[in-house]
């Protein structure tokens, strides 16, 4: 077990990539967001740095078996084991933009809005309305 209080961060991140590079699983002793001290067993795929100029590592967590997220700051010992990864990485999800509404032509903008209301089902009406409709009425 190797304490990250004892060494340098670049030794930190050092071990830690060779573990990402060689899909070894790496068992890590962090603090929580509540300040309690966990050990979790993790399969890194990613090192992101964030805004504040921390480390984040992206890994499938073997105990809970989904993606979770853990600071560096917060990690105060890890251990590189030899073990191969076990866990499946979910697919990330992309987010699909919607196509943007044309400005300049209304023409435009009406089959834009037509083709919109064919597409989304939101939009259409549950049941077909007609004038006998009397529950509809405020």
């Amino acid at each position: 077990m190797k304490h990250t209080n004892r060494q340098t961060r670049i030794r930190t991140l050092t071990d830690l990539y060779r573990a990402l590079d060689r899909r070894h699983a790496v068992t890590i002793t962090y603090l929580d967001r509540h300040g309690d001290e966990s050990v979790r067993t993790i399969e890194l795929h990613d090192l992101h740095t964030t805004a504040d100029g921390d480390i984040t590592l992206v890994a499938m967590c073997r105990l809970r078996g989904e993606e979770r997220n853990f600071l560096l700051s917060a990690v105060t010992a890890y251990t590189v084991h030899r073990m191969a990864y076990v866990l499946d990485r979910p697919e990330p999800t992309v987010y699909e933009r919607p196509t943007p509404a044309p400005t300049c032509d209304f023409t435009a903008l009406v089959h834009f809005e037509l083709e919109r209301d064919r597409d989304d089902a939101d939009y259409r009406p549950r049941r077909r309305l007609d004038q006998t409709d009397t529950d509809l009425a405020a």
